[in-house]
């Protein structure tokens, strides 16, 4: 189902402006003359009391800069954003901005016609060549950019420098030998990898980094967007599946489905568990400033996934995605509210969001004039030299095929299902058979 489709039955009376009011040039977005003037909303899902000051911060910050400007902004939290941004855009009364995640969530606006086509503001301009270039890639649909990159998070193997000492091991060149460590490090008397897949979403992160490293991208993406032309027929994905299958026998904690990720989380900080797949945004709790033991993130290093031999996708990509910010096609402010975007994607916001948050900024520079810990600058020069990022596999796929994952993965792990039939699962999904007997 499209946002367009599910936005009609929120507000029956109410028809998307289509993809043709997304259409905006250079003179859409430029201000006139003389003092900023005029209001802008914006809606995030940063409701959490350790993010909205932030950017309750940065919007102080731009009215004391253009005393003639007043915005209003709202932070609500990730499920009720999303309850509330459908139900505003079928009434159209979406902010002048709003924010977005990669992928399906977006294109399903962008398709509906209520996101402004941002092309001529980011593509080959002094702001656009600010941000990270998997970032601002990870925006795009049919070419054109519609999202402007707010935040950078990437998924990497966090490790123990002892326990890999202990074990006699380096850092696996390949996937076949992170799987291969596991044993030596279990002798040295390590759970080999951190693990709690209780909400689901930790085991789907792992297959929105596997599966593009087995199945070409473009594949993936036709696959991922569900409706005829998606068969999901390509091996790569059981192999995938089949990948994570041995990571979980071989290295992981047992009964994952009943193991929360924060408890995943502290069998590494308490040197138990010798790697833990992980976000960048979860970087900070792994410092002394984040509450980790004192000198704890000396004792860590990160690698992104290795290659994996044999495999037919692209072995470069890295799982992750910026959270982005839209302009709202409709809006009478659009050039008010791409200024804003500017102000907020400054190197000096960059950093200090970094700062005050732990989050990687997208914008060029920024980790290196942060005062953060050296993984963090790190992984920001990684991301700079990326090419491609596997955006979130429930965020990227269909909602139907991202489901039929979740669902499929939790039963694998329980071990009511096997690759072949959780792939069956999600073939059903990708052509809208409803809900498939599971099958072994």
């Amino acid at each position: 189902m499209t946002v367009a489709a599910s936005l009609l039955a929120l507000g029956a009376c109410s028809t998307p402006p289509g993809p043709e009011a997304a259409k905006a040039s250079a003179a859409d977005f430029q201000l006139p003359d003389g003092p900023k003037k005029g209001e802008l909303s914006i809606i995030t899902k940063y409701g959490n009391a350790k993010y909205s000051p932030y950017f309750n911060g940065i919007v102080k910050a731009y009215e004391k800069a253009n005393p003639g400007v007043d915005v209003t902004i709202q932070n609500a939290g990730d499920q009720a954003y999303k309850d509330k941004v459908k139900v505003l855009a079928a009434g159209k009364k979406l902010p002048d901005i709003y924010f977005s995640w990669p992928g399906a969530f977006a294109e399903q606006f962008i398709d509906a016609g209520y996101a402004a086509d941002l092309s001529s503001v980011l593509k080959g301009t002094k702001w656009g060549k600010s941000f990270a270039p998997a970032a601002l890639r990870a925006t795009k649909h049919d070419g054109k950019i519609y999202g402007v990159p707010i935040t950078l998070d990437a998924k990497v193997w966090i490790y123990n420098k002892e326990a890999f000492r202990k074990a006699g091991l380096q850092q696996p060149k390949t996937f076949q030998d992170l799987i291969g460590s596991c044993s030596a490090l279990r002798k040295a008397g390590y759970q080999p990898v951190a693990f709690g897949n209780q909400d689901g979403w930790p085991a789907i992160q792992y297959l929105t980094q596997l599966n593009p490293q087995r199945v070409p991208y473009q594949t993936l993406q036709k696959d991922y967007a569900g409706g005829q032309g998606a068969d999901f027929s390509d091996p790569g994905y059981v192999k995938a599946l089949k990948d994570f299958k041995k990571v979980n026998q071989g290295c992981m904690t047992k009964g994952s489905n009943a193991i929360s990720d924060q408890t995943a989380t502290a069998n590494f900080l308490n040197q138990k568990a010798a790697m833990y797949y992980t976000e960048s945004l979860a970087f900070g709790q792994f410092s002394e400033a984040g509450g980790a033991p004192k000198g704890f993130e000396k004792k860590w290093g990160f690698f992104r996934n290795p290659p994996i031999q044999g495999a037919n996708g692209n072995q470069k990509i890295l799982a992750g995605a910026p959270d982005t910010f839209m302009v709202n096609s409709q809006s009478k402010n659009k050039a008010l509210a791409v200024d804003f975007l500017k102000f907020m994607t400054s190197r000096k916001n960059g950093t200090k969001m970094i700062e005050e948050l732990g989050w990687l900024s997208p914008i060029d520079g920024s980790a290196a004039a942060a005062d953060t810990i050296p993984q963090q600058q790190k992984l920001s020069n990684l991301i700079d030299h990326t090419d491609t990022m596997a955006v979130w596999l429930d965020t990227a796929a269909d909602p139907d095929i991202a489901q039929a994952y979740l669902a499929g993965v939790e039963g694998m792990l329980s071990g009511n299902l096997s690759a072949t039939g959780v792939m069956k699962n999600v073939k059903s999904a990708a052509k809208g058979d409803g809900d498939a007997s599971p099958e072994n």
